[in-house]
């Protein structure tokens, strides 16, 4: 097994775990990730959800959205299960399982909105549905590109120099932008305006740290 050097990135490594050629390590900066993302999915399972108020601007009229208790369970259900992808994410240490925990964050940020009747925000949920199952096309191209030129996927072998294409890297960042990074982001703009957080707050965090740990592995390998 070659020597660990994507340590420059993400710090000294900690730990690793090698199951095969494929080994799980953990840095300073995954550590941080993922005890974050532990955080915020402690705080969704323990939290009670908001409860929004809409003003009428010119009237004195308040409309109280409340959270029913079929609704709240079924997204404490997605909000925990997308902090479960979003630490394997950050953990994770071979490009495929990346982008497998990332094509399932996007599909939990879906479900997270999905029981609420409200239909700005299924609407938005449906537009940024299409363009997360389309950013899964070049996500997971990147990972056979890779694959298929360095004959591993292992994130421990690649940062020994085994020269990822310059295009396979474009295209995990583009697969990851399209799950929930700028400029794609805006399309989850209305997401915001369900109600029920922290689990909508998940939302975010799961996509800050998705950018965070794919900009860790591409100077990485």
């Amino acid at each position: 097994m070659p020597e660990f050097t994507g340590g420059a990135i993400g710090g000294d490594l900690l730990a690793a775990v090698p199951f095969g050629d494929i080994v799980n390590y953990i840095t300073p900066l995954t550590a941080s990730l993922f005890v974050v993302a532990l955080l915020f999915t402690v705080f969704a399972i323990i939290s009670r959800p908001e409860k929004q108020l809409d003003i009428v601007f010119g009237t004195e009229a308040i409309y109280t959205k409340e959270v029913t208790p079929d609704e709240l369970r079924f997204r404490r259900f997605m909000a925990v299960a997308c902090g479960i992808a979003t630490m394997g994410a950050m953990v994770s240490g071979d490009i495929f399982n990346f982008t497998l925990f990332v094509s399932l964050i996007g599909i939990t940020i879906i479900g997270i909105v999905a029981a609420v009747k409200n239909q700005h925000v299924l609407n938005a949920a449906f537009q940024y549905g299409i363009v997360a199952m389309t950013a899964t096309v070049p996500l997971f191209a990147g990972a056979a590109i890779t694959l298929a030129t360095t004959g591993t996927l292992s994130i421990w072998e690649l940062s020994a120099g085994a020269g990822v294409p310059l295009i396979a890297k474009l295209l995990l960042l583009l697969g990851v932008m399209g799950e929930g990074i700028a400029p794609f982001y805006a399309a989850k703009t209305e997401l915001f305006r369900a109600p029920g957080a922290p689990y909508v707050i998940l939302i975010h965090v799961s996509s800050l740290l998705m950018f965070l740990r794919v900009v860790e592995i591409l100077l990485a390998v």
